[in-house]
């Protein structure tokens, strides 16, 4: 028995909500069972009564608003304790085309892949300014990079993640989830694809893009801060790679101009190339110290793995 779950994370979406679950399928090929989530995040509108009345099998509901990312794991615990064996993600603005998904969950069932991302015709969606799409192509490209994939789209919301996988996915950042979980997933050695998907039309504005510039910031951030946290040692040597450059580059410079008998001493740029190899090592060593709290990262991650895993099935257990 196959059972395929679709998410919906969900923030004051009673204008959208009803249209998006309309659309989603009840019966798909290859999977015995599709039932509905909605992970109401502290919602102040009737959300709630819209799942309700439009037959949403199962509800989680914050108390106040906590943002995306932690709904999204909030959605993905409960789809597990549910007995998911594939999950879908997806928006309430009804911006992906819930017809595709057949074609998302399909590498998971032929057993190609641990995590489908659907990948939008980007250069086709007009209301996407032209700035929007650069950043989109751009951020993809870093988290390719970051994460060894070849994911087209990276910000895309809308996937298919296996039990195995779902089971393994951690999201620190606040913010929103989709270039952590690709890159994390990436470093730990699972396998992402990328299906084309296509888009409806646009029904309101993006609630995760308040601003141009707050976006390129935030997701900046986000990536820094999972290369460190997955990559510390190759993070930390690029970065004292830096100014450890300068500063042997002085050196050189003041030994040649040392030796060619200069009448003055050039004792600052000295102390700046100390100075800037000093920065250097201490980077490096950042890097040592980061890689080997980073091996005792991943043994703590398989502990809660098998934790999760425990608790998951105690669970099913229970309520069988």
């Amino acid at each position: 028995m196959t059972k395929l779950i679709i998410q919906i994370p969900c923030y004051n979406e009673e204008a959208t909500l009803g249209l998006t679950l309309s659309e989603l399928p009840r019966e798909i090929p290859g999977v015995d069972t599709v039932e509905w989530l909605v992970i109401n995040d502290g919602s102040i509108d009737q959300t709630v009564e819209v799942a309700k009345a439009c037959g949403v099998d199962f509800i989680v509901s914050f108390d106040h608003n906590q943002g995306l990312a932690k709904a999204f794991m909030a959605g993905i615990e409960a789809c597990l304790k549910a007995g998911a064996d594939i999950i879908v993600n997806t928006d309430a603005d009804n911006q992906y085309c819930a017809a595709d998904i057949p074609n998302l969950i399909a590498p998971i069932l032929q057993g190609e892949a641990d995590i489908v991302v659907g990948s939008r015709p980007i250069q086709d969606i007009k209301h996407f300014s032209p700035t929007k799409k650069f950043l989109q192509k751009l951020g993809s490209w870093v988290v390719r990079i970051a994460s060894n994939t070849k994911i087209s789209d990276a910000p895309s919301g809308f996937r298919a993640i296996s039990r195995n996988a779902a089971m393994q996915l951690n999201v620190f950042n606040p913010y929103t989830y989709t270039l952590e979980t690709i890159i994390q997933a990436g470093q730990k050695g699972m396998v992402i694809v990328s299906v084309p998907i296509r888009t409806n039309g646009y029904l309101r504005p993006s609630r995760l893009v308040k601003s141009i510039p707050s976006y390129i910031q935030r997701s900046i951030l986000t990536i820094i801060r999972i290369f460190m946290t997955y990559r510390p040692l190759q993070f930390f040597t690029i970065l004292g790679t830096v100014p450890f450059s300068l500063g042997f580059i002085l050196g050189v410079r003041w030994l040649v101009l040392f030796f060619s008998g200069t009448p003055r001493s050039h004792v600052p740029s000295l102390v700046l190339s100390a100075i800037l190899i000093l920065i250097g090592v201490q980077l490096w060593i950042f890097g040592l110290v980061a890689d080997l709290m980073a091996v005792n990262r991943k043994i703590l991650e398989d502990i809660q793995l098998r934790q999760r895993r425990g608790e998951i099935d105690s669970y099913q257990n229970k309520y069988k």
